[in-house]
């Protein structure tokens, strides 16, 4: 059984020492040591001791501490006071635990000394009353954010998506609270409006996911990031397709707005930086790199400092194997840009396939199709096995309904990609996962339409990372 020693005057410590009766475990003794004795109701007298004195008087307090103390809470209203306790307490104990409240910006070097600062923890406390900003465990874990709590809005992204299908990379959902019940979270539970969700994880990650369960239509590339990027390398394009291909993801980028930054790399035709020049405006950064080397690290610092959420490409940069791999480490969407028209394109369009990797990205799809004013359409091949394809397709009708927006679900009884080899004006949009990185030799043979995205590359296309 341990005992705990708690110092303390004023209105704040008579409230802690309330709490402390109203929730106080058996498996503490609390002695309690006030300048002048305050009355409280239901103590338990075999659990809680009371003393009047002036802690600051070393001589009264060292009777008291030859009793052996588990730990101090200092809870009082004078600077000098607070100072003069630790100091006695220190005196007697070397090593003993001492907790005190903050409230003057003391300073203390003492490793077993831990000061408890008022005005972070009222500020914090009122912070979560604030509308759209995060709720994060304080007094559990390492109170840096590392438990969070989120209330899922109607409009959500994340609304009747399966837990299963939520890549959750350094996080967790760990509670679902409904209707003020608890229900533990598997696979196949189904996300709620109005779910107040329990998240575990990095803290930096933490604040990623809960704006994306906040996010709603209108904000892509959040929450891969906020600005719109086009990497050029002039040794895989030539000048008449660099023109018509800045025109075309110009036009992209008035669709979806944000800063746009031109990344030129090899710039060995100056009429083309030139022709690119031209462009750079409030809304358009021109940044040529002049030097051939470390160009993949390059590419990954521009990611990061210019925080891109969205890379165009042409496609005969996409094509390349190694650019490819290197797009796919980055775990940013890719728009890829074909030799074709773009401005009169009306459909978004999507092959459903064995996996569920469709329905992770959904809400992503959802945005770009609302921005771009593009119609949904989901192939569906009846000639493969359907029970995670209609998983897939009941969890497009309900975000359909949320972000009233139609969708069109197409039945196909012949491959789709022979279907949309012969359709105009669309984009395809595909997972991007790890497979699209491998080189198209392989997928000859192969039945998946994701990995033989390739036979519709003279087609638009949008390759998501299935991560947040």
């Amino acid at each position: 059984m341990k005992k705990i020693l708690i110092i303390g005057d004023g209105e704040v410590s008579k409230h802690f020492i309330n709490r402390i009766i109203d929730t106080h475990t058996s498996e503490n003794i609390y002695y309690i040591v006030e300048t002048k004795a305050k009355k409280y109701k239901n103590i338990n007298p075999s659990r809680f001791k009371f003393y009047e004195f002036d802690p600051t008087s070393l001589y009264k307090l060292a009777n008291l501490l030859k009793m052996e103390f588990a730990q101090v809470i200092i809870v009082m209203d004078s600077k000098m006071d607070v100072e003069h306790t630790v100091k006695n307490i220190r005196s007697i104990k070397k090593q003993l635990r001492i907790i005190v409240l903050n409230k003057w910006k003391l300073e203390n070097e003492d490793s077993n000394v831990v000061l408890i600062n008022s005005n972070e923890i009222l500020s914090s406390r009122l912070l979560d009353y604030l509308p759209n900003v995060p709720v994060i465990a304080q007094n559990v874990g390492i109170g840096e954010g590392e438990i969070m709590e989120v209330l899922v809005p109607f409009g959500s992204s994340f609304i009747y998506k399966h837990i299963g299908v939520i890549e959750q990379k350094e996080w967790r959902i760990v509670a679902i609270y409904r209707n003020r019940k608890l229900i533990m979270p598997n696979r196949r539970r189904m996300i709620q409006p109005n779910d107040l969700l329990l998240l575990v994880g990095d803290p930096a990650v933490l604040k990623s996911v809960y704006r994306a369960i906040k996010r709603e239509l209108g904000q892509f590339p959040e929450p891969f990031g906020s600005n719109l990027y086009i990497y050029l390398d002039m040794d895989l394009l030539k000048f008449d397709a660099a023109e018509d291909f800045i025109k075309r993801a110009l036009f992209v980028h008035e669709k979806l707005g944000h800063t746009l930054v031109i990344r030129v790399v090899n710039p060995s035709d100056f009429d083309v930086i030139w022709m690119i020049k031209k462009y750079r405006s409030q809304k358009v950064i021109i940044d040529i790199n002049y030097s051939n080397k470390k160009l993949k690290q390059s590419f990954f610092n521009d990611i990061k400092v210019y925080h891109v959420g969205l890379v165009i490409v042409p496609n005969e940069i996409f094509d390349n194997y190694k650019m490819r791999t290197t797009f796919y480490e980055a775990q940013v969407p890719v728009f890829k840009i074909a030799d074709k028209d773009i401005f009169n394109v009306k459909d978004a369009s999507i092959i459903l396939g064995d996996n569920r990797d469709l329905e992770k990205i959904s809400s992503t799809i959802f945005d770009v199709s609302e921005q771009m004013s593009l119609n949904i359409e989901l192939y569906n091949y009846m000639n493969e096995h359907q029970e995670a394809k209609e998983q897939v397709i009941e969890h497009y009708y309900n975000l359909a309904t949320i972000f009233s927006k139609s969708i069109k679900v197409i039945k196909e009884s012949q491959n789709p990609i022979k279907r949309l080899k012969q359709k105009k004006d669309f984009i395809q949009i595909i997972p991007f996962t790890k497979k699209l990185t491998q080189r198209k030799i392989y997928s000859i043979l192969s039945t998946d339409s994701e990995k033989l995205y390739h036979k519709l590359d003279s087609n638009h296309q949008i390759f998501i990372p299935v991560q947040i």
